[in-house]
Parts: C-alpha cells; sequence; structure tokens
C-alpha cells in the first residue's frame, strides 16, 4: 500500500512542474487524435499521450519541458520524451491539423 502511495503523490509532484506554454506555442494547446494515437496539451504545460501500435499501448504523461524547433520534450530530469513534429499545428480547410512522429492528427473540437 505504501508503494501505491509513494507513486501517487510522486505523479502529483511531477504534474506541479509544468511551466505554461510559451505565447507562440499555443497553438500546440488542444486535443489531437487519430485513429491509433491521442495527444492532450494542454496551456499550463501538461501532456496526456496515448499510442497503440502493433498491439502495444504506450503512454507518456508529464510536464513539458521544452520546445526544440517544432519537436517538444516531455519529462522530468533524464526520463523524457521527445516527440517529432514534422508538421507543426496549422489550419486547414477550418481544421486544425499536426503531425507528431510520423501520425497526421487533428485537433478535437471544444
Amino acid at each position: 500500500m505504501k508503494k501505491y502511495i509513494s507513486v501517487i503523490a510522486l505523479l502529483l509532484l511531477l504534474s506541479g512542474c509544468a511551466e505554461p506554454l510559451p505565447e507562440d506555442r499555443l497553438n500546440y494547446v488542444g486535443e489531437w487524435q487519430s485513429k491509433e494515437m491521442g495527444l492532450l496539451i494542454l496551456a499550463d504545460g501538461t501532456v496526456a499521450y496515448k499510442r497503440i501500435k502493433g498491439g502495444t499501448t504506450t503512454s507518456v504523461n508529464g510536464p513539458l519541458k521544452e520546445f526544440v524547433g517544432d519537436n517538444f520534450v516531455v519529462g522530468l530530469l533524464f526520463i523524457t520524451t521527445t516527440f517529432v513534429v514534422s508538421e507543426s499545428p496549422q489550419e486547414v480547410d477550418g481544421v486544425w491539423q499536426m503531425t507528431v512522429d510520423g501520425v497526421k492528427l487533428t485537433r478535437v473540437k471544444d
């Protein structure tokens, strides 16, 4: 039981480490979806990611550390994941899209 309490406490601590997104990156904010991937980026810098590929599910939850070009890095200290953005967020025919890790995502309307 103590192990679970420690894990929950650590997750709460990590969620408090997020930095708000810079003004020029607010177009990344939103819930982005495809059939195999979901990505949630909040203005406060919190990121939640889930991808199903080949029967395997990968998920990442944590603070957005930094942008490197259009790519963004999520995590803390040495435990990080870099999301490769080959097409940054852009509006096409009234629909927001971006391509992350080779997957075209569409922003879900609120």
